[in-house]
């Protein structure tokens, strides 16, 4: 594999997923019972933002200043968006940055991992060996987490349904495979069979390469339950940008997410937009019922 996700850490996309992800964990808090959050491509669960500029034989531009730099530097934010920049400020402070600018961002697994109760647990899936050990270390003093050496996808018919009955899933994989989408169907097909219930993001980008409608037209032959879609488009089709936006499959999304997260989707099209064009949108894939 050769995407490393510390070049890209902080950008656009990882702003869109992160709040996203913060306000489903948040939703399925609201209720007492525990439940069992799978990260199916966890990566290393966090990232210095001091060595993002450093490719492997030349320097590289940086991502984070237009994503999450441009947040910190914002004024007064929707609440979706301050809960999320609070928790990266906090992630950065806890492995001990106390500059003005931001180093130490965290991935999925640690923002998750900041939050979980005493009854809720993780189980965090890396198929690549280094990226697993170095996840292991990360997350080695959470409580309740589990890292496992294997294909995410795989684990979606592994460890659901669990204990809980109720369960967050997020896919997340570095689209490096021309079968990625075929392989996220048939593990969310797999997925909705043992756990019906269950809440499943997806992200995906927006790209030349991305054949988004016919990932949308696949999960549609799934039957699906109640799902909804939020794309962020940083400019237009036009862009010479590589990835130009993103979105976010939530299956079975929590009780007013939509209403939740609007305000927000709003806020960061102006915020981070590197174009003309620059929008964002929440639609329903399926329509609650």
């Amino acid at each position: 594999m050769n995407y490393r996700h510390h070049y890209h850490a902080g950008n656009f996309a990882d702003v869109l997923k992160h709040a996203l992800v913060l306000q489903l964990v948040a939703a399925m808090q609201r209720k007492p019972k525990g439940f069992l959050y799978l990260d199916t491509h966890a990566g290393r669960g966090g990232y210095d933002l001091s060595v993002a500029q450093q490719g492997d034989t030349l320097a590289r531009k940086p991502e984070w200043p237009e994503g999450i730099g441009r947040l910190r530097r914002a004024g007064e934010l929707p609440a979706v968006l301050q809960d999320y920049v609070t928790a990266v400020q906090e992630h950065d402070l806890r492995q001990g940055n106390g500059g003005a600018e931001p180093r130490f961002y965290p991935g999925s697994p640690a923002l998750v991992g900041a939050r979980l109760r005493e009854q809720d647990r993780m189980a965090l899936c890396e198929r690549q060996r280094e990226e697993c050990a170095i996840l292991r270390t990360a997350m080695a003093r959470t409580p309740r987490c589990v890292v496992h050496e294997m294909d995410g996808y795989t684990a979606m018919r592994a460890m659901l349904p669990p204990p809980e009955c109720r369960a967050l899933v997020l896919i997340d994989p570095p689209f490096e495979s021309e079968r990625e989408f075929a392989d996220i169907t048939q593990a969310v097909e797999a997925g909705l069979r043992r756990l019906p219930d269950a809440v499943i993001a997806i992200w995906y980008p927006l790209t030349k390469r991305a054949r988004v409608e016919g990932f949308a037209a696949a999960l549609r032959k799934l039957a699906l339950p109640p799902t909804l879609v939020a794309e962020l488009e940083v400019a237009d089709e036009a862009s010479d940008l590589k990835m130009r936006g993103c979105g976010l499959v939530v299956i079975n999304p929590p009780w007013q997410l939509e209403a939740t997260i609007k305000p927000g989707l709003t806020a960061l099209a102006e915020l981070l937009a590197q174009g003309p064009g620059a929008r964002s949108s929440c639609l329903w894939l399926e329509p609650e019922r």
